[in-house]
C-alpha cells in the first residue's frame, strides 16, 4: 500500500483493516488534514482492541497512531486556548461548568457518565433526563397549534411531485467507513433539511415558508455546522432505527408527529412513548434511543433542536464560542 488510491482500496474491501487505517492516517497527517488524521488513527486502535490477535509487525503501526493523536489533540488544545482567550473566554472568565467540558473535551478529566452518553461533547451538571414535559415548554402551545399548516406544507410538497428525501446517514469518504446496522444510505431513514449545518436550505425557504416562521422564532442553539437542524424525518413502513446516542447534550430534539400510522413506537432510555399527530416530543438524544415503524404507511415528522433550558445566556454564548473554535480549527 504506497499510495491513496490503494489505502481506499484495502479499506473498501476490509474497513478495521489496522494497517491500512493507520496509513490513511499517515497520508491525512502529512496533508495537514488533523481531523480526518485523528479519525483514521482512533478507528485503527479501536480495531486493534476489538481484534482478537494482532500481528508484532503490527505494534509500530499502533505506536504511530498514539503518538498522531497525541500530537493532533496536542495542535487541537493550544489552538482551542487561544481562540477562546481571543474572543474573550480566558480560563478565568468561563463559566465553571462549561470549563468542566472543555476538560473533559481535550481528555484531562474522565466523565462520570449516566444515562447521557454523547458521542461527540459532554456538557457536565446538567439533569439526567430522558423527556422533557410539553408542560415545562412555554412555547410547546405556539409550535403544536402550527402543526396542520406545517403537515399542508410538507403534504403539498409531496403531492407536487417533489420528493428530496434522501437516507438520514450517508457514508463519508474523508472518515472511518461504518455501517449503521444497514442503514447507511439506505432511504428506509431519510429526511428533507430545511435547515442544514447550522443554516437554512435556500431552495427549501419558499417551499415551506410557514414551516419556518414557526420554528425560527423559537429558542434554537447556534452550534457551528451541528445546530440548529431542521428537517422532515420519513421512517418507512416495517423501518426500524436501532438504539443509538446523539453527538451533544446542550440541546434537546424535538418531534412534531405530523402522519403517523398506528404500529409506530418511539423508546428513550428504556421508556415507551407514542408519537400523537400534533403532539410535540421532546427528549434529550444522548440517552440511547430508537424507533420503529410496524404500521402500514410511512411515518412522517418535523425534528428541530432547542437549546436546553438549563444552560443559561453565559453558558450558550461560551458553547457557540466553542465550536466556533473547533470549526476554525486547521493546523
Amino acid at each position: 500500500m504506497t499510495t491513496e488510491a490503494e489505502i481506499d482500496a484495502v479499506l473498501e474491501d476490509d474497513p478495521r483493516n489496522v494497517g491500512a487505517l493507520v496509513a490513511k492516517g499517515d497520508l491525512r497527517a502529512s496533508a495537514g488534514d488533523d481531523r480526518a488524521a485523528n479519525a483514521f488513527y482512533k478507528a485503527a486502535l479501536g480495531a486493534a482492541a476489538a481484534a482478537f490477535a494482532l500481528p508484532e509487525s503490527l505494534k509500530p503501526a499502533i505506536q504511530r497512531a498514539q503518538a498522531g493523536i497525541a500530537r493532533t489533540e496536542g495542535f487541537f488544545g493550544r489552538q482551542l486556548e487561544e481562540f477562546l482567550v481571543a474572543k474573550g473566554l480566558p480560563a478565568d472568565k468561563r463559566p465553571p461548568r462549561f470549563q468542566q467540558s472543555i476538560d473533559l473535551m481535550l481528555g484531562r478529566h474522565q466523565a462520570e457518565l449516566e444515562i447521557q452518553r454523547p458521542t461527540a461533547y459532554f456538557y457536565p451538571g446538567l439533569p439526567q433526563r430522558r423527556y422533557y414535559e410539553r408542560s415545562e415548554l412555554p412555547w410547546a402551545n405556539e409550535i403544536e397549534a402550527a402543526a396542520p399548516l406545517i403537515r399542508e406544507e410538507l403534504v403539498g410538497y409531496l403531492q407536487s411531485g417533489s420528493d428530496d428525501f434522501a437516507p438520514y446517514i450517508v457514508n463519508d469518504p474523508t472518515r472511518p467507513r461504518s455501517d449503521f446496522h444497514g442503514l447507511v444510505n439506505n432511504p428506509d431513514w431519510s429526511t428533507l433539511h430545511i435547515w442544514e449545518k447550522g443554516a437554512r436550505v435556500p431552495s427549501m425557504a419558499d417551499r415551506f415558508a410557514r414551516t419556518l416562521e414557526a420554528v425560527e422564532r423559537l429558542d434554537l442553539p447556534h452550534i457551528g455546522v451541528r445546530a440548529p437542524s431542521i428537517l422532515f424525518s420519513r421512517l418507512r413502513l416495517g423501518a426500524r432505527i436501532p438504539p443509538h446516542h446523539g453527538m451533544l447534550n446542550a440541546r434537546l430534539i424535538c418531534h412534531l408527529p405530523l402522519i403517523v400510522p398506528p404500529g409506530c413506537g418511539f423508546r428513550v432510555g428504556g421508556e415507551v412513548r407514542e408519537w400523537r399527530e400534533g403532539e410535540l416530543l421532546v427528549f434529550d438524544d444522548t440517552v440511547m434511543h430508537e424507533a420503529w415503524n410496524e404500521g402500514a404507511s410511512d411515518r412522517l415528522i418535523l425534528i428541530f433542536d432547542v437549546w436546553r433550558p438549563e444552560l443559561d445566556a453565559e453558558e450558550r454564548r461560551a458553547v457557540t464560542t466553542l465550536f466556533e473554535a473547533v470549526d476554525s480549527y486547521q493546523r
